[in-house]
């Protein structure tokens, strides 16, 4: 069985040890070798070990001390001692100072490590696992007390604002006054419902299951124009689409809707009125393997000071026409679930521009 994904260090300084130790294993595992300890160092500066393996005797220092030495700042890789002589004494500093997980003794067994390395990826594999779940986890919870604290503003707020203006209305005679009041409570209903879109998007980039399909930009793009053309400041710029594709492209149609959505929406609602010429440019560069995608406007534009902050959860850069807060958070977040990456280049009173590269899911790294 090959399994390259476990990258083992082994340190002897008996070179033929290391020698036999990686002809029997080169096709299994990920294997570096060296016979000196102040080399290993070296080595574990610039390259990331499942698993370390260290001959107890050797001349600088013990196998024990080196594990000592080098616990603190490379905690992640499992150790195991390899030794040919049984001394109750180096056993005890084995598992108290070096933290060793195993000993293998001196000639080795070939089964007998194959299941010591097997055993020792495994725990490995699972704390790399808890750690990954516990950020989540943590993640999670930071987003769970924003949300919670965000919610009872942005769903609460434009109710509020809508009984007040009813208790108004209602006391309103002059029917043009009465209209100006449904006119402002039609403002207020349409900012709950494009936080609730907000929520229902969030909810399914971030526990969807990814259903991976052909895409058609060409489709997928007309699809999302047609549900946003009701928006009153779409009347008012000129949006042009350029899409090249061509291959086929693998991606989670689900995510990229949710992307261009809002970052189309964005760019809508933030033009600059005192502009007399408004615009939106879409562009689509596909090819089988990769697709870059260009969203810019000539709208308000964005402080340098909030371009690194955008994509965090219900920030809102300085703008007249403030959003939920949560839009640009979930593009960051289903972007990087899709592999790619986003940049933004933005100046107040110019506009801006999003540039998104995604791979397709066929060409992503495993």
């Amino acid at each position: 069985m090959s399994n390259k994904s476990i990258s083992i260090l082994y340190i002897d300084d008996e070179e033929h040890n290391l020698h036999s130790f990686k002809a029997s294993f080169r096709k299994q595992y990920d294997i570096t070798i060296t016979p000196s300890v102040v080399e290993a160092e070296q080595i574990l500066e610039s390259k990331d070990f499942c698993i370390i393996l260290a001959d107890q005797r050797m001349p600088i220092m013990t196998g024990v001390q080196f594990f000592e030495k080098i616990r603190t700042r490379y905690p992640k890789p499992i150790r195991i001692l390899i030794t040919g002589h049984t001394d109750i004494g180096a056993a005890i500093d084995a598992i108290n100072k070096g933290e060793v997980f195993r000993f293998i003794d001196k000639p080795w067994d070939y089964k007998y490590v194959e299941n010591a390395i097997t055993h020792a990826y495994d725990i490995y594999k699972t704390r790399e696992d808890l750690k990954q779940r516990n950020m989540e986890l943590q993640k999670a919870n930071e987003e769970l007390d924003k949300f919670v604290y965000s919610a009872s503003h942005d769903l609460r707020a434009p109710l509020m604002s809508v009984l007040g203006i009813v208790n108004l209305a209602l006391i309103e005679d002059d029917v043009k006054s009465q209209n100006e009041y449904l006119e402002l409570i039609r403002q207020s209903v349409k900012k709950l419902d494009t936080f609730i879109i907000n929520i229902i998007d969030y909810y399914k980039n971030a526990r969807g299951v990814p259903v991976v399909t052909s895409i058609n930009f060409e489709e997928l793009i007309t699809e999302v124009l047609a549900t946003i053309k009701y928006l009153p400041e779409y009347g008012n710029l000129h949006f042009t689409t350029e899409i090249d594709q061509s291959g086929v492209f693998m991606s989670d149609v689900m995510k990229l809707r949710i992307i261009f959505n809002n970052l189309i929406n964005n760019a809508i609602k933030f033009q600059d009125p005192a502009k007399s010429q408004p615009f939106v440019r879409l562009s689509v560069k596909c090819t089988a393997a990769h697709a870059r995608i260009v969203i810019e406007d000539n709208g308000f534009g964005i402080k340098e000071a909030d371009q690194d902050k955008i994509f965090k959860m219900f920030y809102r850069a300085g703008a007249t026409n403030s959003g939920s807060g949560i839009g640009l958070y979930i593009v960051h977040e289903a972007i990087i679930k899709l592999g790619g990456e986003i940049h933004v280049k933005s100046q107040p009173g110019q506009g801006s521009r999003f540039e998104i590269n995604i791979p397709s899911i066929q060409n992503k790294p495993s």
